[in-house]
């Protein structure tokens, strides 16, 4: 798609005497007769009025105007009204100028846009060109265009998550254009060029000329440039790359700024890919590879890769050696994962309060009770309420059209919701529990909410990082939060045998089973202990053993609080390491070289 004779439109408006916008290169013509009425950037001036003769005029209508004419080409193109739209921002810009650029979309009475993060449209058509880049492998885009944006991002099971990004505005082609100004006006590559408009339109005829020299020096050896009231000047490539390499040194700077801000080891790069008008000068290739390291891989028709990129990001690409990614909605098996710690749960607190051994008179009864089941009961209470959340983090991540942050947000928000309901049942176990045994609540809430209190802590970190941070994990949420169930069978017969043994009639015939039902019990705890604790089988079947056999043999009425603690212990740490392993400090797999 062409403007005129641009293959590309200037974002430079100019706005006439009787209140139209002049777009394109039209407008920077324009600039000679009014400079005053010309403004070469609008979208740096959001969220604030642009003083201009006769008044102010809001931004967006400027960037609007912009915007409008491109949708009259795009439909004349396609033949009929533009249907979707895609706008493509800087990684750093916040959603203040997001929500700006919305509403500008809005005034030029296009569709409701969509917003794709520069660097993340540059990787999407990294991986529509074929390009390998593995789920886990790090990638550095280098957007050079007016200003520089320096981007890192790693490839997560669920699309590109920025790791980093740092942005100058002195560091692009805007500064390159300076220098080369002072540099045919008086041989001095470096010397300033005023930001503000000038007093007439001789600098904007001149910085006009100096941009079609720059584009034009990449096809051609030498170039002449017009000066306003004076002799034409010869500009070849070497006083165009002295100008710029300043430039290209800043942007190196902020590219090995923004590999240290994400903590990614430069070796561990698969790819440092160079974007923007600037990206065909061999000053910033040199010294992007000099500061980073990595060699700089300049993509076809580079000014326009991010626009191309957000062209794809709708399509379902998978690269070349991409892992298959878990359906974010769970199986079967995650609801029965659900269902058996709430199961267990309900039958431990019956057992619980159904077998409490009573003592003393009519008026002065006291119960002996199992502390350790209740605990274990108010620990698979919460177990099952965070199961519960994978079905709401999975179908949240999983929502088409949701921008990153957004669904972290709500995902965050479902695990803190889960976490609530499985403390609220735990408390209700503490109350109902007191009311059934008629003592004081007192002790019924200590081992009820204390044992969970260090899940409930590793659980709102997790919320925590996926509300502000957003690293999806590895397999999805369904994998996250799906506690093993083999532990919770383990530990529930066996802490149900433990507390037959403690509390059933002795008849002399059955005391020799009754005690080896302890034991049983005693020894599967343990195993459910490391169950949990332990991911790796063998290391499971060495350790199993010696535990069963210590819990096994310390099973007694006085012990079994201590039972009931270990495991609730043993429960918080699977959750700490699945929060470390797989949302904060996931394995890095190996990365391989595009």
């Amino acid at each position: 798609m062409t403007f005129g004779v641009e293959s590309a439109l200037s974002s430079a408006v100019f706005l006439s005497e009787d209140g139209g916008v002049i777009t394109g290169q039209l407008a920077w013509q324009a600039a000679a007769g009014c400079p005053e009425r010309f403004i070469p950037a609008p979208r740096r001036s959001i969220e604030q009025q642009v003083a201009l003769p006769g008044g102010e005029v809001d931004a967006v209508d400027l960037v609007a105007a912009t915007l409008r004419q491109v949708a009259e080409r795009a439909g004349a193109v396609a033949g009929g009204e533009v249907e979707d739209v895609r706008l493509v921002v800087p990684a750093g810009w916040g959603p203040r100028r997001r929500t700006w650029l919305r509403h500008a979309a809005h005034r030029a009475g296009l569709p409701q846009p969509r917003l794709v993060e520069a660097p993340v449209a540059v990787a999407t058509r990294l991986l529509a060109s074929g390009v390998q880049l593995p789920v886990g492998s790090y990638v550095v885009v280098c957007d050079v265009g007016g200003g520089a944006e320096v981007s890192v991002l790693r490839r997560g099971p669920a699309g590109f998550e920025v790791l980093a990004t740092l942005s100058d505005a002195s560091a692009g082609g805007s500064a390159v254009d300076d220098a080369l100004i002072g540099a045919v006006c008086v041989g001095e590559p470096n010397a300033p060029v005023p930001d503000g408009p000038a007093s007439d339109g001789a600098r904007w005829v001149l910085l006009a000329s100096v941009r079609a020299a720059k584009h034009a020096l990449g096809e051609h050896p030498a170039v002449t440039v017009p000066l306003p009231g004076g002799p034409a000047v010869v500009v070849n490539g070497s006083v165009l790359e002295q100008a710029a390499r300043p430039i290209a040194q800043r942007v190196a700077k902020l590219a090995v700024k923004a590999v240290a801000a994400a903590e990614v080891d430069p070796a561990e790069v698969a790819g440092l890919y160079v974007v923007g008008g600037m990206a065909g000068m061999p000053s910033v290739a040199e010294a992007l590879a000099e500061g980073v390291g990595v060699a700089p891989v300049v993509l076809a028709d580079p000014a326009l890769a991010a626009v191309c990129g957000a062209a794809d990001a709708g399509a379902a690409i998978v690269g070349v050696g991409a892992e298959v990614v878990e359906s974010p909605v769970p199986p079967v098996r995650r609801a029965v994962a659900i269902a058996v710690p709430g199961f267990a749960s309900l039958v431990l607190v019956a057992q619980f309060l159904l077998t409490a051994q009573w003592n003393g008179w009519y008026l002065h009864r006291w119960a002996l009770l199992n502390w350790g089941e209740l605990a274990m009961a108010a620990v698979f209470a919460l177990v099952a309420a965070l199961g519960a959340g994978t079905v709401i983090a999975s179908a949240l991540a999983a929502r088409p059209g949701e921008a990153p942050a957004s669904a972290g947000g709500q995902v965050g928000t479902g695990i803190l919701a889960s976490m609530s309901l499985g403390v609220a049942v735990a408390g209700l176990y503490a109350v109902v529990g007191s009311v059934y045994i008629n003592q004081e609540v007192g002790s019924f809430l200590r081992w009820a909410l204390l044992p969970i209190a260090p899940v409930v802590v590793v659980a709102a970190v997790m919320a925590v990082v996926a509300a502000r941070q957003w690293r999806q994990p590895v397999g999805g949420w369904s994998q996250v939060l799906a506690f093993p169930i083999g532990s919770v069978v383990c530990a529930a017969v066996g802490m149900a045998l433990i507390q037959y043994s403690l509390t059933a009639d002795r008849w002399p015939d059955l005391v020799l089973w009754i005690d080896a039902a302890g034991r049983v019990g005693g020894l599967l705890l343990g195993v459910g202990v490391v169950m949990a604790v332990v991911s790796t089988p063998l290391l499971r079947l060495i350790l199993a053993a010696p535990l069963g056999v210590i819990s096994a043999a310390i099973v007694s009425q006085a012990a079994s609080g201590i039972l009931g603690i270990i495991y609730a212990t043993a429960v918080a740490v699977w959750w700490a390491r699945q929060v470390w392993a797989r949302v904060i400090r996931p394995a890095r797999p190996p990365v391989r070289t595009p």
